[in-house]
């Protein structure tokens, strides 16, 4: 809770947040169970589309708030509460640019053809972002990690689902 009049305070995961200022509607999925955590009264226990009325940034966070949530209990029911909002009201990407739930799922391929896997994750390790591509090779699974920057990845395509990598498998 932010205030006394309903506002909440929100954690961005995505370091440019202006999606959240861009849609009107969120979707709230209730807070995970913690173990050891006693769970207080939900204000849900099912996805909820929340109505937003305003959003705006505040320090290293967000605080809105939105229709329904009108005073700080209410707002203190939000907490943990994770927000999604619709894909089309993302900020289009620039050129090189690209949204990672886009590349899960990519091929990844070196220049010789050889598959590397699939993207399974990515990782932010402050100065870069790296691929976590996934392979099944002798009935196990192996990753490879792939630092997403322009020394090692030769092309993206999108349309495709193939990152093209200038990777090998024993790197």
């Amino acid at each position: 809770a932010w205030g006394i009049k309903g506002w909440f305070k929100v954690i961005p995961y995505s370091a440019s947040p202006e999606a959240l200022f861009s849609s009107k509607r969120w979707y709230l999925l209730p807070p995970e169970p913690r173990a050891g955590v006693v769970q207080k009264e939900a204000l849900f226990s099912q996805p909820q589309r929340l109505k937003i009325r305003a959003a705006k940034e505040h320090a290293d966070s967000i605080v809105a708030q939105a229709d329904g949530v009108d005073d700080r209990n209410t707002a203190e029911l939000l907490k943990h509460c994770r927000i999604f909002i619709a894909r089309s009201a993302f900020p289009t990407a620039g050129q090189d640019e690209y949204y990672w739930v886009d590349l899960i799922g990519c091929e990844v391929v070196n220049r010789e053809g050889v598959a590397i896997g699939v993207v399974k994750d990515l990782l932010s390790t402050g100065p870069q972002t790296v691929i976590v591509a996934q392979r099944e090779q002798d009935g196990r699974t192996q990753e490879t990690l792939i630092p997403f920057v322009d020394a090692f990845i030769d092309s993206v395509s999108l349309a495709d689902k193939r990152i093209s990598v200038d990777w090998q498998l024993d790197y």
